[in-house]
């Protein structure tokens, strides 16, 4: 082998492989950024659907209270008071 074959075999294999390498390295590089960039969103994401979460939840647990802590009976009083009342003088149709 001559030395114009080891330049020609350096110039034919060795400089695209460093143009691989290196376009590779960018890719992989850019990709990691990407990635952290939809890590972030996500992350926010998951905030917001929490704090929408706790929010439900909390507005549940006021209507299961108000379900249990006598919310029939006073819906029952609240018609109670609706209702006419008889007087000693008024009459029954």
């Amino acid at each position: 082998m001559q030395f114009g074959d080891v330049v020609a075999l350096l110039i034919v294999v060795l400089i695209p492989t460093v143009f691989l390498s290196y376009m590779a390295k960018r890719f992989f590089a850019f990709r990691e950024r990407q990635l952290d960039a939809e890590t972030t969103l996500a992350a926010e994401k998951a905030a917001q659907y929490a704090t929408a979460n706790a929010e439900l939840e909390a507005r549940v647990r006021v209507l299961e209270k108000i379900v249990t802590d006598g919310g029939l009976e006073t819906a029952a009083q609240i018609e109670a008071l609706r209702a006419p009342r008889l007087t000693v003088g008024d009459k029954v149709q």
